[in-house]
C-alpha cells in the first residue's frame, strides 16, 4: 500500500486540489444563496421552491462528493510516506483547519434544511458574517501546507 501511495503521489495530490477547490466554491456560494433567500425570497411562494432547489443541489450533488473527495484524497496524502512532519505545527494547524470547514459544511446542511421545512430565523446579516469563515480557513490551511512552519 505504502508503495502504491508513494507511486500515486502526483495524481492524489492533483485530485485533492481538483476536489478542495470544488469544495470551496460551494462553502463560499452556499452562504450568498442563503443570504438572498433570507432577504429577499421569504419562506414560501415558487421563488422559495427554486432556491431550495438550487441550495439542495449545490448541496448534495457538489459540495457533499466534493468534501468527502477531498477528505479521501487528503487522507491518502497523509499516509504517504515522508509527506507529513507531525513535529512541526502546520499539519496540525492544517488539520484543524480543516475541521472547522467540516464544521462549517455541516452548519450549512442544518440552514440549508431550516430553509428546507420553512424555519428560517436567520437574517442576511448572519449568511454575510458566516462567509467569512471558508476564507479564514483557507488563509490557515494554505499558509501552512505551503509555508510548513
Amino acid at each position: 500500500m505504502i508503495d502504491f501511495l508513494s507511486n500515486a503521489y502526483p495524481w492524489v495530490k492533483s485530485l485533492h486540489v481538483i476536489s478542495v477547490i470544488a469544495w470551496m466554491a460551494g462553502l463560499f456560494y452556499l452562504p450568498r444563496l442563503f443570504v438572498y433567500h433570507a432577504e429577499k425570497v421569504g419562506q414560501e411562494g415558487e421563488t422559495h421552491e427554486l432556491f431550495s432547489t438550487m441550495e439542495r443541489r449545490l448541496f448534495r450533488a457538489i459540495m457533499n462528493p466534493a468534501m468527502i473527495a477531498a477528505w479521501v484524497f487528503g487522507l491518502m496524502l497523509v499516509f504517504t510516506p515522508g509527506v507529513v512532519d507531525w513535529s512541526l505545527i502546520w499539519p496540525w494547524a492544517k488539520a484543524a483547519a480543516v475541521l472547522g470547514m467540516t464544521w462549517f459544511h455541516h452548519w450549512l446542511g442544518l440552514r440549508r434544511k431550516e430553509f428546507l421545512a420553512g424555519r428560517n430565523e436567520r437574517g442576511g446579516r448572519t449568511f454575510r458574517i458566516m462567509n467569512e469563515v471558508p476564507t479564514l480557513l483557507l488563509i490557515v490551511i494554505v499558509i501552512s501546507v505551503i509555508v510548513k512552519f
